[in-house]
């Protein structure tokens, strides 16, 4: 297969040795790795991703600014910009990182072959970028810093943010991250720039996370996956570091300190286009052991001729079932405090409930305030009428 600047098509040259009874394929394309034909990017996203972008452009002005911009960064100024001052990565440049590529877009099924370059930058840094087509790009920073098989996990990565259609809207915020700054002696215009990158800058914290995971189908490796997140926050001393205590550090992280902390966590995140390293390793380490992870493995995942029938309430159902669930067993002190505001709001609703059900269940048998003082009773107490706690919030925090 032969790589040039309009890309290839995946098909040309791959071809698996056999395919599992699950359907998915594993053979010589992909390293002996686990493939997943049809595999829709619903299968990785994080709950927050899909949500977060739906929001993103129910942003005033952002579709109108969308519109203006696709229409003012042409592709070929794009394209022109990397093959004229990076290296593209193709058999005879690069070879090792053409393969990894070939086979992360076998594994994931990605139909067409991004353009990849290497581009001369001390900062380990990689991104996926274009409008009609995406474009991967690394940097020399990265490549020195990373294994082979780290490396394998961040191509990966760069193959899901293009099989999710991440890169118009990560271009999008470089844009204007750059426009920003020359308009800042408007205010309003500012304003209004800086709250649709803010906008953009939340949900592409969350679309790293999704790539992570799709970083991780490619490689199938968990410590490499791992390894590389905490190599890009220590750099290249992994003698001197253990992934067990980096993860430890994302704990500490979010459990330590108290409510001022909490608001600092928000402040410290909020100009950055990713999450810290440890919280994502964290994040990635969850997502591994889990259920939704196994059952990609095992062949049961969303396909792509299901992605119409998939709809936005769905997403925003997930999403919410998501955070509900990471509020209830966070350790941050601040979701602490939502979490026993919310299970003090359940437990008055409760016994508001139960009040009123005595007081229509006494007129309806005429049994006047007895029944009524029972039931205000058993609600004092606590439980409902099965003996449970009505609406009282969980004790395993």
């Amino acid at each position: 297969m032969t790589d040039n600047a309009g890309g290839t098509d995946s098909t040309d040259g791959i071809a698996s040795d056999g395919t599992t009874d699950d359907g998915t394929e594993t053979g010589a394309r992909g390293g002996g790795r686990r493939s997943f034909p049809g595999i829709s990017s619903r299968a990785y996203e994080h709950p927050a991703d899909r949500s977060a972008l739906v929001a993103l452009r129910k942003l005033t002005g952002f579709d109108t600014v969308f519109r203006t911009l696709s229409g003012m960064l042409p592709e070929r100024s794009l394209r022109l910009l990397f093959l004229s001052d990076s290296v593209r990565v193709n058999e005879r440049q690069f070879a090792h990182l053409h393969e990894m590529l070939l086979d992360a877009c076998h594994i994931l099924d990605l139909e067409r072959i991004p353009p990849f370059y290497v581009t001369q930058d001390p900062n380990p840094n990689a991104m996926c970028i274009g409008l009609d087509q995406p474009i991967i790009v690394v940097t020399t920073g990265l490549v020195e810093l990373l294994d082979e098989d780290e490396m394998r996990a961040v191509v990966g990565h760069e193959v899901g943010h293009a099989l999710s259609g991440h890169a118009v809207y990560r271009t999008i915020l470089l844009f204007l991250t750059n426009l920003a700054v020359r308009v800042a002696w408007i205010p309003l215009g500012s304003i209004a720039i800086m709250a649709i990158v803010t906008a953009l800058r939340e949900w592409f914290r969350k679309s790293e996370l999704s790539a992570d995971r799709a970083g991780l189908l490619v490689g199938q490796d968990e410590a490499a996956s791992l390894r590389g997140l905490m190599k890009l926050a220590g750099g290249n001393h992994l003698h001197e570091m253990n992934v067990d205590e980096f993860l430890k550090q994302a704990d500490e992280y979010e459990a330590g300190g108290d409510l001022r902390d909490s608001v600092l966590k928000i402040l410290n995140v909020l100009p950055r286009s990713h999450p810290f390293a440890a919280v994502r390793a964290a994040e990635l380490r969850r997502w591994a052991g889990g259920r939704d992870h196994q059952r990609i493995m095992d062949g049961h995942y969303p396909r792509r001729d299901g992605d119409g029938e998939a709809r936005v309430t769905d997403a925003f159902r997930e999403s919410a079932g998501h955070y509900t669930e990471r509020v209830r067993s966070s350790k941050d002190p601040l979701m602490r405090l939502v979490n026993d505001v919310a299970g003090g709001a359940g437990e008055l609703g409760g016994r508001l409930r139960d009040f009123a059900t005595g007081q229509s269940r006494s007129r309806s048998t005429g049994k006047g305030d007895a029944t009524g003082g029972d039931t205000g009773r058993d609600t004092g107490g606590g439980e409902g009428p099965n003996g449970s706690a009505a609406g009282r919030a969980p004790e395993d925090r």
